[in-house]
């Protein structure tokens, strides 16, 4: 605690200074009433406001009225204050009842416009001013039922005013616990009191509509989503509390709606300060409830409830009475508050400077409102409204740095979540692409040893369902980088014909064996070759056309290409693929566009299928500005297209290229020496099974390790490393060899996306030639290995 107070002496300084700043003396510096008689010739009233204080003439249990003798005045009493402290005869006066009370002002001679300040009494007044009704709240009255309560203040300026004033102030109470007037009537220049009423009552609803509107705004944060009862207690606070700075003090809300009914307006100003205190210990237990106890704050809760419920069940002769016991619970729930938000800056929890300052605000607000209840300190409104202003702004700074933390550690649990996610796919890609390696493999090893009809048949079918699960692992990997933005793209020199071309070429079978006339229609006027992602945009086509054949039973599908403007420097083209399949709805056109979606669900049953080929499509294109779109009708075909601007190359001309010679027929790698080094058996039964049969010499390695020991430069021509390997992985083998001045090519083969090997080995400087992903193509893989030989 000593050092907390080291810590915060210039607050508590300044706090001092500010509660001894608004204290006003004791001793009274303008005249008082003496005998009934205020004289105030002396005080020039257009610079000082004086409160009418003194000695009254009391007329109890009688409503004295203009022109009355004064024969019947019961007694000279000190006025303002409150009948039970009033002693007539060595007796106190009882809180209920009526009275009348007279002074007579004398004025300066010389002064100008005035205007009377009335504050509100327990419960009804009516005040005359030289024989005239001045103002009036309620409807004092010698009996209850024709009597009627009402709190309102008035600021009313004195017409005509003589050298005397003669006041006369009826007074009644059937309903409070306590009754009088308890607060000062003033006198001052007309201008300076009006001032003071509309800065006060502007004060005021500004007060008011900033607690309001900052409830509605944390209470609407925690309706849509937030759920967090911190958050709701303080909004529930700060809406009932709202209610005290308008329906409390000067009344302002009594003074603009005046035809609310007393009764409604007592009830609610009471409940709105029991009520709101429950809302406060409950929002400082959740705020850190580690710091907290629940007995206690139950305690507190509860006393404050039971308060509630009397004055909910009770009239107001009972429930006022509860003002004194509820001071007690209020100040020992701020000094709980208090001891509270000093062990949580102790533990360093979130925002707790920022609650121990606003609790010593607070407190030192509802100290300075208890003194000036009993008459000790007279504050300005701007002082309270500072206070009230401070402590709200705390607390609301520690809401939102609450609700930015916990963005913050969602935003952190939602990438780690994603990291975790793109691990265990990655993972998953590695696990099930090594046994499809093997599968595939051994498939296409199975069919060239020429098997039986009847099993070449079950073969084909092996090789088709192993390819189908692999283009299922690869599109739920392209969306998973796509979607964390790892995606990336080249700009090479391509001939787009030729690589549409090859996709038809490569769907034909499929196309054939389900009798569908698959065909590419290219615009006779496009004969450049563009720059462009040939590897991304042969990913969009074929997903289409392979989508093309499957929803289509009979018919054509046909991919057209279509050249909509030409310049020198880019061409602008529209890929089309038209089928006659099954169509889609107009309903569910949007829909497919969604990952795992299909248009019918019973689509996905007949004809397989993940849904995330056209999302995959739609994110790609999307990234390339380009756009997909759909024309269909249900049960006569679709036509997916999009159109894309692509830079023309410097070599616009397409020319014919010669058919390429089958690079597998013979043995074209007899003589070369290959460095395998992997860990699965199955894959070097399928590696070795094509390179030697292409007339390679293997040596086999089982882990990075092994394979750096073995490596011969003199000896061997190329390096298979596969990435992943016990004791030493690919690169730290990879690494190793580099380090020891080898250059010999390195092919890494891995089941992971080649971009992210190549990533990595780029961020670790090593130097790798080319990347095989597995399952491999054998034509492919060869192809690579004979341009690394530089093969002629």
């Amino acid at each position: 605690m000593p050092r907390l107070i080291q810590r915060y002496k210039l607050l508590i300084l300044v706090c001092v200074c500010w509660l001894m700043s608004i204290a006003k003396g004791i001793t009274q510096e303008h005249p008082i009433a003496k005998n009934a008689v205020l004289d105030l010739r002396q005080v020039d009233l257009s610079k000082e406001t004086v409160t009418l204080n003194g000695e009254w003439a009391m007329c109890w249990q009688k409503l004295c009225k203009p022109g009355d003798p004064m024969t019947d005045i019961t007694a000279i009493v000190p006025f303002p204050k409150r009948w039970d402290q009033t002693i007539i005869d060595g007796e106190a006066l009882p809180s209920q009842g009526y009275a009348s009370y007279m002074l007579t002002v004398l004025l300066p001679k010389q002064h100008g416009k005035l205007a009377l300040e009335v504050p509100d009494t327990y419960t009804s007044y009516r005040l005359f001013v030289n024989g005239e009704l001045f103002v009036s709240a309620g409807n004092p009255d010698t009996t209850k039922e024709r009597a009627q309560a009402k709190w309102i203040q008035f600021t009313q300026e004195i017409a005509n005013p003589t050298d005397t004033l003669h006041l006369i102030l009826q007074v009644a109470n059937f309903w409070h616990s306590k009754g009088g007037p308890y607060k000062a009537i003033s006198i001052g220049d007309r201008d300076k009191l009006f001032y003071k009423r509309y800065k006060n009552a502007a004060f005021d609803m500004l007060l008011t509509g900033c607690l309001f509107m900052c409830g509605l705004f944390f209470f609407g944060l925690y309706l849509f989503g937030r759920y967090d009862k911190v958050i709701l207690f303080f909004a529930l606070f700060c809406i009932t509390y709202s209610y005290r700075i308008i329906g409390s003090g000067t009344y302002v809300l009594h003074s603009m709606f005046p035809n609310i009914p007393w009764e409604i307006t007592v009830h609610l100003e009471y409940l709105s300060l029991f009520i709101s205190v429950v809302f406060f210990t409950q929002y400082t237990r959740y705020l850190y409830p580690e710091d907290s106890s629940k007995t206690i704050i139950n305690g507190e809760t509860w006393a404050c409830l039971a308060l509630s419920a009397i004055t909910l069940i009770f009239p107001p002769s009972i429930f006022t009475r509860l003002i004194n016991p509820f001071l007690l619970v209020m100040f020992t729930v701020i000094a709980y508050a208090f001891f509270i938000y000093v062990k949580a800056v102790r533990n360093n929890r979130l925002g707790a400077k920022y609650a121990l300052m606003s609790t010593a605000i607070v407190l030192l607000v509802f100290i300075i409102i208890n003194l000036q209840y009993f008459g000790i300190v007279a504050p300005q409104k701007e002082i309270l409204f500072s206070g009230y202003l401070l402590f709200f702004f705390l607390q609301s700074l520690i809401l939102s740095f609450r609700f930015s933390y916990q963005l913050n550690k969602a935003r952190t649990e939602a990438e780690q979540g994603l990291i975790a996610k793109s691990d265990f796919l990655s993972n998953m890609s590695h696990e099930i692409r090594t046994p499809l390696n093997s599968v595939i493999g051994l498939s296409n090893i199975l069919l060239e040893n020429k098997p039986r009809e009847d099993q070449r048949e079950q073969l084909n079918v092996l090789l088709f369902s192993a390819n189908n699960l692999l283009t299922i692992v690869n599109d739920i990997l392209d969306y998973n980088k796509i979607e964390a933005g790892k995606i990336n793209f080249e700009y090479i020199d391509m001939d787009l014909g030729k690589v549409i071309q090859d996709i038809v070429t490569g769907s034909s079978t499929l196309a054939k064996e389900k009798g569908i006339d698959l065909r590419l229609e290219k615009d006779p006027a496009f004969t450049s070759r563009i720059i462009g992602d040939p590897t991304r945009l042969s990913q969009v086509v074929g997903n289409l056309v392979q989508n093309a054949i499957k929803f289509t039973r009979v018919g054509h599908v046909i991919v057209r290409i279509k050249q909509e403007k030409f310049s020198r420097h880019h061409v602008t083209l529209t890929i089309s693929v038209e089928d006659t399949g099954i169509g889609i709805a107009p309903d569910k056109q949007k829909l497919i566009f969604e990952r795992f979606t299909q248009a019918d669900s019973s689509t996905s049953r007949s004809f397989g299928g993940t849904g995330l080929g056209l999302a995959i499509c739609k994110k790609i294109l999307n990234l390339q500005g380009s756009r997909l779109q759909l024309k269909s009708e249900q049960g006569k075909g679709s036509v997916f297209y999009f159109t894309q601007t692509f830079p023309v190359s410097l070599s616009t001309a397409i020319t014919e290229t010669a058919e390429q010679p089958d690079v597998a027929a013979g043995m074209p790698l007899i003589g070369v020496r290959i460095l395998l080094a992997e860990d699965n058996e199955l894959n070097v039964l399928v590696a070795r099974t094509f390179l030697e049969k292409w007339g390679a010499i293997i040596d086999v390695a089982v882990n990075g390790q092994q394979a750096v020991e073995m490596l011969n430069p003199e000896k061997h021509h190329i390096i298979l490393m596969d990435m992943h390997m016990p004791v030493m992985d690919g690169y730290q083998a990879i690494s190793a060899i580099r380090e020891k001045g080898i250059v010999l090519p390195i092919v890494a083969i891995t089941a992971s996306l080649p971009a992210e090997v190549e990533e990595r080995a780029q961020a670790s400087g090593l130097k790798i030639d080319a990347t095989v992903t597995k399952p491999f193509e054998p034509a492919a893989f060869l192809k690579i290995i004979l341009r690394l030989l530089k093969h002629p």
